[in-house]
C-alpha cells in the first residue's frame, strides 16, 4: 500500500516529504478533461425517493438528519473498506462504498420535507487535495463525484458538505431535529450543540423514548415489509450466494488437503462475495466438525476433515447493501453418515414445520414455535429430554434449548438483522405480513464434550437456513437454488466434487 504523502500537518512523519513549487505547478497540468455526460440514476434511486416520502410523513415540520458516517481507522493511516450506515442507504439509494460523510438532510416544507445530500464532491485538479489527501483525493481513492453527478445518480439536490452547518442551524430555535445519532459522531454532536444552545435537548427514559430513538425506531419499521425492488434486490443476493455456495463446494478436497480448511472455504466465498457483489453480508461462518456447535464460530481456523460435517453460514451482499443469509450444512465428502442424517433429518423436518406457518396473520413467534416443538420431539424420541416435548417448550421449561440455543427467524434486508430497532410488538409479538423476508433456521448443535448426548452424536452440529418472502399465496423461498433435503444435497455435490 503506498505511503500517504500528505504534506498537509505541520509535523510530517519521517516518511512523509513536502511537495515543492515546481511539482505543485507540474502536477495540475495536462489532464483531460472530465466528461460532460451525466450518469444514469442508480436503481435504488426510485424507490429510496418513495421511502423518504413515507418517513417524512411520520414527522411532519420536523428537520430529518441521517449521516452516512464516517471513515474509521484501521490502523495507523489506513481506513476500514467504508459501508454507509444502513438508514443512509435505505433513504439516499447509495450503496457499496458511498459516501463518506456525506449527510442526507430532510428539511420540512409546506408540503412535506426537501431531501438535500451534503456531501464532499471532487476537488479540482488545481487543488492540493486532487493529489496530496489518501481520503479523498483522486490519485489515491480515485475520480469522485461532481455536484452535478451525484444529483444526477441519486435524483437529490446536491450541496457541499461545508454548507451543513448552517442547513442544521437554520430555525433551530423553532425546528425539531431528529438525527440518527450512531452514524457519525461529529455530525451528532453538532446537532447536540444545537439543542443545547437553544434549550430543546431532548431526553428519554424506559417510559418516553428521545426523539431520535423514535426516528430510529420509525426508520428501522419503515423496513419491516420489502417493496419490489427490495424483493429484487434479496432474490439477487441468494441467487449468487448459491453460486458462491457451489463453487466452495468444488474447493472442498483442497481444503481438506492444504490444512486450516475452513480459512480456505472463508476465502473462497469471499473471493465469489467480492466479484459478484459488494462483499460478504457479514463475517462468513466456515465451521467443520465440532466447531459447527459454536453458533457464531467466525475464527474460522481448523481443518475441514473427510467425513466430517461442515456448517457454512454466509451471504453476498449485492452492490444496493441487500444480503442473503444460507446456511447449508454440508458432508465435506459428499455423503451423510448414518448418525449425522438422523440429526440433519431433524432440523429439515423442523425447517418444513416452520415454513409451514410463514403466511400472513400468522403471530411471528409461531414460527419459532412450530420449529422447537419438532425439535423437542424428536429430542425425546432420542431419550435425550428430561421432560415431555409440551413441557420443554412451555414457559416453565425450555430443556431443549441446551441443543437449540437460537431463536428459529430474524428479518432480512439491508441489514442482515434487519429491522432490529423495532418495537417489540412490531417484531418478535408482531405478525407476519405480505411483503416481509424472514430467515427460517432452526438447528441442533451437539457439542463433543455433552456426556448427556449418545457417542455417535457428540460432535454433529447442523444448521439449516432459508431466506422467505412472506406471500399472500404462502412462503417464498428466495433461497430455492440450493438443495435442503440430504439426498438432493449428496446428488448436488456429486458433481461438484468430482470437477
Amino acid at each position: 500500500m503506498a505511503d500517504d504523502e500528505d504534506p498537509t500537518t505541520d509535523k510530517l512523519p519521517n516518511r512523509q516529504s513536502p511537495f515543492s513549487e515546481a511539482f505543485r505547478t507540474f502536477i495540475v497540468d495536462g489532464w483531460a478533461p472530465y466528461s460532460s455526460d451525466l450518469p444514469e440514476p442508480l436503481p435504488a434511486a426510485g424507490p429510496a425517493a418513495t421511502r423518504r416520502t413515507r418517513i417524512g410523513a411520520a414527522f411532519p415540520g420536523e428537520r430529518l438528519v441521517l449521516p452516512a458516517g464516517e471513515l474509521k481507522v484501521r490502523n495507523n493511516d489506513c481506513d476500514y473498506r467504508f459501508r454507509p450506515h444502513s438508514a443512509f442507504a435505505h433513504l439516499s439509494g447509495l450503496g457499496t462504498d458511498r459516501e463518506p460523510d456525506a449527510v442526507l438532510v430532510l428539511e420540512p416544507t409546506d408540503e412535506g420535507h426537501e431531501a438535500t445530500l451534503f456531501f464532499k464532491p471532487r476537488a479540482p485538479r488545481t487543488d492540493e487535495e486532487f493529489y496530496a489527501s489518501s481520503r479523498y483525493g483522486e490519485m489515491w481513492v480515485g475520480q469522485r463525484e461532481s455536484l452535478d453527478e451525484m444529483a444526477a445518480l441519486t435524483g437529490l439536490a446536491c450541496a457541499p458538505i461545508e454548507q451543513l452547518p448552517a442547513a442544521l442551524a437554520k430555525n433551530a430555535d423553532s425546528t425539531r431535529i431528529r438525527i440518527v445519532r450512531e452514524a457519525d459522531a461529529e455530525v451528532t454532536a453538532q446537532v447536540d450543540a444545537l439543542r443545547e444552545q437553544h434549550g430543546v435537548q431532548p431526553s428519554g427514559d424506559d417510559e418516553q423514548p428521545s426523539p431520535d430513538d423514535e426516528f430510529a425506531t420509525a426508520l428501522s419499521e419503515l423496513r419491516l415489509t420489502k417493496d419490489d425492488f427490495e424483493v429484487s434486490q434479496l432474490q439477487q443476493a441468494c441467487d449468487r450466494t448459491a453460486g458462491a455456495f457451489a463453487e466452495v463446494v468444488r474447493s472442498f478436497p483442497d481444503a481438506v488437503a492444504k490444512g486450516r480448511g475452513e480459512r480456505w472455504v472463508e476465502g473462497v466465498f469471499g473471493l465469489y462475495a467480492r466479484h459478484d457483489g459488494n462483499a460478504v453480508g457479514y463475517d462468513t461462518i466456515a465451521a467443520a466438525g465440532d466447531h459447527a456447535c459454536t453458533l457464531h464460530w467466525i475464527r474460522n481456523d481448523g481443518d475441514v476433515r473427510d467425513g466430517d460435517l461442515i456448517l457454512i453460514d454466509a451471504g453476498i451482499e449485492v452492490d444496493t447493501l441487500y444480503t442473503a443469509d444460507i446456511t447449508r450444512t454440508l458432508p465435506v465428502n459428499g455423503r451423510f453418515s448414518p448418525a449425522q442424517r438422523k440429526v440433519y433429518e431433524a432440523v429439515l423436518e423442523a425447517a418444513d414445520a416452520a415454513l409451514s406457518v410463514c403466511r400472513p396473520g400468522t403471530p411471528f413467534k409461531d414460527v419459532h414455535q412450530a420449529a422447537i416443538s419438532v425439535l423437542a420431539r424428536r429430542l425425546y424420541e432420542w431419550g435425550l429430554l428430561p421432560v415431555t416435548p409440551e413441557v420443554s417448550v412451555s414457559e416453565e421449561g425450555g430443556q431443549h434449548r441446551r441443543w437449540m440455543v437460537h431463536g428459529t427467524s430474524h428479518h432480512l434486508g439491508i441489514d442482515v438483522h434487519d429491522c432490529a430497532q423495532a418495537r417489540n410488538e412490531n417484531y418478535r409479538l408482531g405478525t407476519l405480513r405480505e411483503g416481509m423476508v424472514i430467515t427460517v433456521e432452526p438447528g441442533l448443535y451437539f457439542k463433543s464434550t455433552d456426556l448427556l448426548v449418545p457417542e455417535e452424536l457428540r460432535g454433529i452440529g447442523v444448521r439449516l437456513e432459508d431466506d422467505v418472502l412472506i406471500t399472500a399465496d404462502g412462503p417464498r423461498i428466495l433461497s430455492d437454488k440450493l438443495p435442503r433435503t440430504p439426498d438432493a444435497i449428496e446428488a448436488w455435490m456429486e458433481p461438484l466434487l468430482s470437477a
